[in-house]
């Protein structure tokens, strides 16, 4: 089976040089890294919770994350400036691209009345954000020994410098994005 990395080197590469009329591979888009946000607020207060949920984040992605602290405090939601309230993994390199691989080859996939990644989920720099609404997609986990079931951020950054160059590398990689009307 194909990876994504060598989908991008052998399919992707070339076709991008010829459609957008480029000479040199390094001009290209290219991802450059992906970024998991998880928001732990509503765990706070029970620290097994925190812990399960940074343990099933290391098993995803393949590393330990890093806890995020609040820049402000915020009354109404009980925050306070310092508290750790986040996690945040930045993924690089061959993690990145395994985390990839599993991503769209086996975990979307796995999404119950999935119909493709909205077109609006690119932003105009190109880059691709996606909400997981539950982890249990991710074929490392085991719903059995899951307490508590969490939802967390995908970014996906690129050095495209618009849209539609970064529209046209994760179509190009397989990203299951919605077709044109």
């Amino acid at each position: 089976m194909i990876t994504i990395r060598e989908k991008y080197n052998q399919e992707a590469v070339p076709e991008m040089k010829k459609k957008f009329k480029l000479k040199n591979d390094l001009s290209l888009p290219k991802i450059e890294k992906v970024v998991v946000n998880i928001g732990i607020g509503k765990f706070l207060k029970d620290a097994s919770l925190v812990k399960e949920i940074t343990q099933s984040i290391a098993m995803i992605t393949g590393q330990k994350p890093l806890l995020t602290k609040a820049k402000k405090s915020i009354a109404g939601f009980k925050i306070r400036e310092g508290l750790e309230v986040g996690l945040k993994v930045t993924l690089r390199k061959r993690r990145m691209w395994d985390f990839l691989d599993r991503l769209i080859l086996s975990a979307i996939p796995r999404v119950r009345d999935f119909r493709g990644i909205k077109k609006t989920s690119v932003d105009r720099s190109g880059n691709l954000n996606i909400g997981i609404k539950e982890h249990l997609i991710f074929p490392e986990i085991l719903p059995e020994q899951v307490k508590s079931i969490f939802s967390f951020q995908i970014t996906v950054v690129t050095n495209a410098k618009n849209r539609e160059k970064g529209m046209d590398l994760f179509r190009r990689l397989g990203f299951p994005i919605e077709a044109e009307n």
